[in-house]
């Protein structure tokens, strides 16, 4: 190769650099300008990224593996949070941190838009950290994600009514998959030998009401709360009696005194997702609402004995 060859040559992988550092830099700008939604948990993470598509960027507050009870944002995610477009949080108590915090737009607090159930207040019940008997896990009642994703997308339109259209389709898609769970919820757990599951924290009363089975928590709502000693051994005497196979934790607490009551009683442990949050391994195999739901029901259909 001449000179002048190998001249052009470098001319020509000069340009071609410069294109493409050209297209990452609009690539990213567009990133840049697009708005940003801020989401307190995962669920409403979940429905606002699958309404949106790519004309906006979701971001859940919450780190994914980290517990939604007792999580405090740091300086640069209340930045973020305050210049976002739309804010969203859960309610109910659930995020400490929201109170007196100041936005700069629109924020919601989903809570007051759901159908809240109240707690009976017996033994296995303690108040949240709001001292409330209202339990703030009404993610895990369908009609109330229906509920959720509806205004989410009213919001949204508000906010960017040229997506209208877009919003609209993917907002029945959604809700069109939420029904298609229920469904599958009320049909697999319709005839089942046992009515009760064992579980640490009790983040699954929605459920256990619509689809008739009864939560036994270790520690109550909260899930750093210390179970008693009277409270181990009357789940392990429930356990043994009932002839239950398998019991619960979830990943973001400690399953130390759940391991012990199932060595005890001699019965398996598993997982039961409360969709809090998810962990870091799940959100890397990017598993949506959806996936974790149907997880979720072959799981207990599975420990309730269900035909």
């Amino acid at each position: 190769m001449n000179f002048k060859n190998i001249i052009f040559t470098l001319v020509i992988v000069a340009f071609i650099s410069v294109l493409i550092m050209k297209q990452e830099d609009s690539k990213q700008n567009t990133a840049q300008t697009k708005p940003t939604i801020a989401l307190s948990t995962f669920s409403l993470y979940d429905i606002t990224k699958n309404i949106v598509g790519d004309t906006a960027n979701p971001f859940m507050i919450l780190p994914f593996g980290v517990d939604a009870h007792s999580y405090e944002p740091n300086p640069t995610q209340v930045v973020k949070i305050y210049k976002s477009a739309l804010v969203v949080y859960s309610g109910a108590g659930l995020e400490p941190w929201i109170d007196g915090f100041s936005f700069k737009n629109k924020a919601i607090d989903m809570s007051l838009h759901v159908e809240l159930k109240k707690l009976k207040g017996d033994h296995h019940h303690h108040a949240h950290n709001n001292e409330s008997s209202t339990d703030p896990h009404y993610w895990l009642d369908f009609s109330n994600m229906i509920k959720a994703t509806k205004l989410i997308t009213k919001e949204l339109i508000l906010l960017f009514p040229e997506n209208k259209t877009l919003y609209e389709i993917n907002r029945d898609k959604y809700i069109t998959m939420l029904k298609n769970l229920d469904k599958e919820y009320a049909k697999n757990l319709f005839t089942c030998r046992l009515d009760t599951i064992v579980v640490n924290h009790n983040a699954f009363s929605y459920l256990a009401s619509n689809y008739g089975f009864k939560v036994e928590a270790l520690s109550g709502l909260s899930p750093e709360a210390q179970p008693s000693a009277k409270n181990m051994a009357g789940l392990i005497e429930h356990v043994k009696e009932y002839k239950l196979k398998t019991i619960f934790f979830e990943s973001f607490v400690s399953d130390k005194a759940i391991k012990s009551i199932a060595q005890e009683a001699k019965v398996k442990v598993d997982v039961l997702q409360p969709l809090g949050n998810i962990t870091a391994d799940e959100a890397k195999q990017n598993l949506s609402y959806e996936d974790i739901m149907k997880t979720n029901l072959e799981k207990l259909s599975k420990a309730l004995e269900c035909h």
